[in-house]
């Protein structure tokens, strides 16, 4: 057995941050490596020393195993924490530690390797006997023998990279047609994303659970169970409400998973921490999916149910002591949740957003998993996932509930967040229920977008009141000799302060009627209700609407002004005194919706396009992006070029309306 004493977590974020905190408890120094956009980075901070390792992309910095091995020599690491992700499931990077005598923090290279290939992993399960989906994995990688074989096997279809996962590389095809273009697709991202671009074919399961098993192994020969967690509601093929346990187990399923789960460790010689994933169809039949030879992202989940740290175990197996467990030792107690919060916008199908954090505030008694803080930055060279809120509770429902208040208490101004989109969907009858399939947001949520409708009155109302108290303070700090017991009193009759909101393309003029100090009276139209500003302080406030209690969390921005509400975040814009705004982008001017990369201009110049027509692709946040035509006309102009770093509404082309065209002739 091989003592751990430094670790070195090739990783960033949330699970830097995550495998540290059990490190540091441990007693073990910790070291954190981090690129150009990650100088002043929460875990560069958290560690006890950092290596700079390169550049912002993940190909110069993360992803260069001779920098990450290096860092470990320089400063005496005897381990490295992969996390998840980046070099997580790469071989070749568990046989480089291996090489220099460096502890890897997951399964041995054969493991890795077989279960990395979605092609050979699935020719392993099938003779493991383990259920497998219906499909094609074979090594002819020609476009014409995969149309063929989509073709026997029928659509629905799934196209998949055999390489990496969180949905990368993945199309839905529900016409032989789309097989071709689903192909090129998933074929580009899979090679972008993971140097891979070999894809197998699987039979689409409609609407079925996406149930997996955490297994845990020792270099002994143990191999464990912990349970299993849902993770069906996803968009994109990337999970965003995690739970455990599943909601229609039984002990009989769990019993016949767990053991399909450990012959499937089994079959690779696995050691360490591990998740089979499995797809539950409504019979009660499930087929494996794939499996992830790391430690996963929703892993809090089965860590608040069974009461183990596992990093802590993590790091017991990879010095080669026993994992210390039999399956009868484990139990399951409780239920707990956990979602992804985001950063990206889901009016717009979840398009990730970037930018600057002017506000990070998490939920001060749940448990939150982050890697960010106010004043940071989401970059737009790594995953949109900003943080994990993880609840516990001896019910379903009690968990269900102690989340939704905890993101009611959650805060993050600046970049979009799911924030709003996740209470919307813990509420849904069919996750209320324990129904929710992989089909949820489909089935809950508009194809363009998720809608949530508009923002009531009131919630206006308690930014005019905010805002009229923040002017007010301001003005107080600049006049001399005045009594702050003066505020909000005048001699001469009721005070009003007027504040006019960007409502849409048109503007919502409020009136704020202060009746005595701290109440006012807030109309617009024919709308009005009662506000009484209880406490303020410097991000958050208290106010009673028509006598109902609202907590708000905010952030003063000059005119703009963000606020969480508990079900609800708004940020409006008091135009008071401002002419004009400018619209950025719309109708024939193409720009770029987020930071990343230009990869292909799809048209050229005086080419006719109709509505809808694919223009170009960007790659950001480790996902590819298809801009389309927002009208029919011509390209006059291209003003960027394929393989270039692309800025958010950058201008990429400007199309001549085909109306303005058929006038002029």
């Amino acid at each position: 057995m091989k003592k751990i004493n430094t670790l070195l977590i090739a990783n960033r974020g949330e699970i830097a941050c995550r495998v540290m905190r059990t490190a540091k408890a441990l007693g073990i120094r910790t070291v954190a490596v981090y690129s150009d956009a990650d100088a002043q980075a929460p875990h560069v901070k958290m560690a006890d020393d950092a290596v700079h390792i390169g550049p912002a992309p993940v190909n110069e910095s993360y992803l260069v195993i001779d920098k990450i091995i290096q860092a470990a020599k320089d400063t005496g690491a005897d381990a490295i924490h992969p996390g998840y992700g980046f070099l997580s499931e790469n071989a070749a990077f568990s046989q480089a530690c291996e090489d220099n005598n460096i502890i890897f923090v997951g399964p041995p290279e054969k493991a890795i390797d077989v279960m990395g290939d979605k092609a050979r992993s699935k020719r392993a399960m099938i003779a493991a006997g383990v259920p497998c989906v219906p499909g094609y994995q074979d090594d002819d990688q020609s476009d014409g023998t995969l149309i063929a074989e989509a073709t026997k096997i029928g659509v629905p279809l799934m196209v998949k990279a055999a390489a990496g996962g969180g949905g990368r590389g993945m199309r839905l095809v529900h016409d032989l047609d789309e097989v071709p273009n689903a192909i090129k697709l998933a074929r580009s991202e899979a090679e972008n994303a993971f140097g891979n671009g070999e894809l197998i074919l699987e039979k689409a399961i409609i609407k079925p659970r996406h149930v997996e098993i955490q297994v845990f192994a020792d270099r002994h020969g143990n191999t464990i169970h912990l349970g299993e967690r849902d993770c069906s509601v996803q968009r994109r093929h990337q999970k965003v409400i995690e739970e455990a346990p599943c909601p229609v187990m039984t002990p009989e399923l769990r019993a016949q998973m767990g053991h399909a789960a450990v012959e499937a460790a089994k079959a690779v010689d696995y050691v360490g921490a591990g998740t089979v994933e499995f797809l539950l169809d409504q019979s009660g039949a499930f087929y494996f999916l794939e499996m992830n030879t790391r430690l996963q992202v929703e892993h809090p989940v089965t860590e608040e149910i069974t009461g183990l740290d596992l990093v802590a175990l993590q790091l017991k197996v990879a010095s080669g002591d026993f994992l210390g467990l039999e399956q009868s030792d484990v139990t399951l107690s409780g239920h707990a949740m956990e979602v992804r919060l985001y950063a990206e916008d889901p009016a717009e199908d979840f398009l990730p957003s970037t930018g600057h954090i002017d506000l990070w505030k998490p939920s001060d008694w749940s448990r939150v998993d982050s890697g960010i803080e106010s004043g940071g930055e989401v970059s737009p060279f790594y995953d949109s996932m900003v943080a994990k809120i993880i609840t516990h509770g001896t019910t379903r429902d009690e968990a269900r509930r102690r989340m939704i208040k905890a993101l009611s208490e959650t805060a993050l101004f600046g970049p979009k967040t799911n924030r709003d989109f996740l209470i919307d969907a813990l509420d849904k009858p069919d996750f209320v229920g324990g129904h929710a399939t992989t089909a949820f947001i489909a089935e809950n949520y508009s194809d363009d977008g998720v809608d949530l409708g508009p923002h009531a009155f009131s919630s206006y109302a308690i930014a005019a009141v905010i805002h009229h108290k923040l002017r007010q303070q301001s003005a107080h700090r600049l006049a001399l000799n005045v009594n702050p017991e003066m505020l909000d009193w005048s001699s001469t009759g009721a005070l009003e302060t007027v504040v006019q909101y960007a409502d849409g393309e048109d503007a919502q003029t409020i009136h704020v009627h202060v009746d005595k100090p701290g109440r006012y009276r807030v109309a617009s139209g024919e709308e009005a209700v009662s506000v009484e500003l209880v406490a303020i302080a410097e991000d958050r406030a208290k106010l009673k609407v028509d006598g109902r209690t609202i907590p708000v969390i905010y952030f003063d921005d000059h005119r703009t002004l963000h606020l969480a509400l508990p079900q609800r975040s708004l940020t409006v814009t008091d135009l008071t005194g401002v002419s004009a705004l400018e619209d950025i982008g719309g109708g024939g001017t193409v720009v770029a919706p987020m930071h990343g990369q230009l990869l292909e201009i799809l048209v050229a110049q005086g080419a006719h396009v109709s509505k809808g027509d694919k223009l170009a692709v960007l790659e950001a946040m480790k996902m590819q992006h298809e801009i389309l035509a927002e009208i029919d006309g011509t390209v006059e102009t291209i003003a960027a070029s394929a393989g270039t770093q692309i800025a958010a509404d950058d201008l990429i082309m400007e199309i001549v309306e085909k109306e303005t065209e058929d006038n002029e002739a």
